[in-house]
């Protein structure tokens, strides 16, 4: 074989090796997700708090008035995105766990940024049935071209509820971007069904994106040990849990559910065994990081590094897997750069 050719297999082999992570922010709690707004990230820790970041100035301010949170366990302040429309509307939507009674549950709620203060913060969602554990509220959101959301709730740690189309837990929601349920869902009218509901049989999903150039949500969920999943989530379809897993129960050494396909319900486009516990989620298609084009990335908690999924090739590249960082929140600006949030209260950006 030529040098050159060589030269260029090796070249081939180790371009993701020139990926470097730039220090950007430190200091703060677990950030869960990230939103842009110009030259600011607006970020959420799960303790309960707002905050920006300019990146220009590097000043950190906190932003006032965020909803009570219930933060133990998995619970506190999770996603947070702008509307599409924030130029004309300044709403910032949050999703975040909540105590109702003696339940908690996943909500989605809105509020008016003006400064440095997030006012009259209203719910327009909460996840509803009866669920005490601390574990799987999921949650992400996701806004189409027509201002619809998505939201993703987790199960609650009961298996029950994913495959029970009378409650809320472990679905991804569509709604109107007001709270009401558009007329197009899939359950509307149906009886003994939450009209919300636009697909059900998920775990955890912590990893939501939807890409309006190809109309197309992606979701990551986490399975148990192993069966963490890469889904194309189509109206009304039935992903599985706990019916269909490729996970193994926590206690013993078996497999979770009847097996691993069944009619009617899903399969992933993409399983890892074992758990890399997926969280945060975006789809890539700048130019200013070629190798990254077409590929969905996200953070990965368990086996500590950033996880790039080429759609086209389907072949993984993980990325500071060296590293040992538990990295929890992905996102992309309009100029194509990337920022990677961890629990370690930092967030990186992106270089070669």
């Amino acid at each position: 074989m030529k040098r050159s050719l060589l030269l260029l297999i090796f070249i081939s082999m180790n371009t993701f090796a020139a990926f470097k992570m730039e220090k950007v922010l430190e200091g703060q709690g677990i950030i869960w997700g990230m939103e842009f707004i110009d030259s600011t990230i607006l970020f959420t820790q799960r303790s309960g708090e707002i905050k920006s970041f300019d990146l220009k100035t590097k000043k950190v301010v906190e932003i006032k008035g965020a909803p009570k949170v219930y933060a133990r366990g998995q619970g506190g302040l999770l996603d947070i995105k702008k509307h599409p429309d924030f130029a004309k509307n300044k709403r910032i939507y949050l999703t975040y766990s909540k105590s109702v009674g003696g339940n908690k549950t996943t909500a989605l709620g809105y509020g008016i940024l003006e400064g440095n203060e997030l006012k009259d913060f209203k719910d327009i969602f909460i996840a509803k049935e009866n669920a005490e554990k601390r574990i799987h509220f999921g949650s992400r959101i996701a806004f189409t071209e027509e201002n619809k959301i998505f939201v993703s709730v987790g199960d609650r740690g009961n298996r029950d509820n994913p495959q029970d189309l009378s409650n809320h837990f472990g679905k991804v929601m569509r709604i109107n971007d007001d709270g009401s349920v558009p007329k197009d869902n899939p359950f509307v009218g149906k009886e003994g069904v939450r009209a919300e509901i636009w697909s059900y049989g998920h775990r955890n999903p912590q990893g939501l994106f939807y890409d309006k150039e190809s109309k197309t949500l992606y979701e990551m969920e986490h399975g148990p040990r192993g069966g963490d999943e890469i889904n194309i989530i189509k109206k009304g379809a039935n992903y599985g849990w706990p019916v269909i897993s490729y996970g193994r129960e926590y206690v013993l050494p078996v497999a979770v559910g009847e097996g691993t396909e069944k009619k009617g319900m899903e399969q992933p486009i993409k399983y890892y065994v074992p758990s890399i516990a997926p969280c945060g989620l975006i789809y890539y298609n700048n130019d200013k990081f070629p190798e990254l084009k077409g590929s969905l990335i996200s953070g990965a908690l368990a086996l500590t590094h950033v996880n790039v999924y080429n759609l086209k090739t389907k072949k993984d590249e993980r990325l500071f897997d060296s590293e040992d960082i538990r990295f929890r929140s992905i996102a992309s600006n309009a100029e194509g750069e990337v920022f990677m949030s961890t629990d370690g209260g930092k967030i990186y950006k992106l270089s070669k």
